[in-house]
């Protein structure tokens, strides 16, 4: 199996570079992880998007899939009690 492409907006970059830096290493490295796996253990479709979250510590990850050209697209990176707002 292929490796997927990651793109990032540039409203998460954003976000990222707010991220304490504790947490922006972990962050960094689960986004890289989804290359391999989109699918990991532990990440959820949300019903309402075509969309997936994934957690580091009290931060979010989502992110849409797009198996057909294999790319991975980071829409949103934040707290978790603001990511879903």
């Amino acid at each position: 199996m292929a490796d997927y492409k990651i793109e990032i907006k540039k409203s998460a970059v954003k976000e990222l570079k707010v991220l304490p830096n504790s947490t922006l290493k972990r962050t960094i490295d689960k986004i890289n992880s989804l290359a391999i796996n989109p699918r990991p253990l532990g990440c959820k479709k949300l019903s309402s998007d075509e969309k997936y979250r994934i957690g580091t510590g009290d931060y979010r990850i989502l992110y849409t899939i797009h198996d057909e050209v294999l790319v991975i697209c980071v829409v949103k990176v934040a707290h978790r009690r603001e990511v879903y707002k």
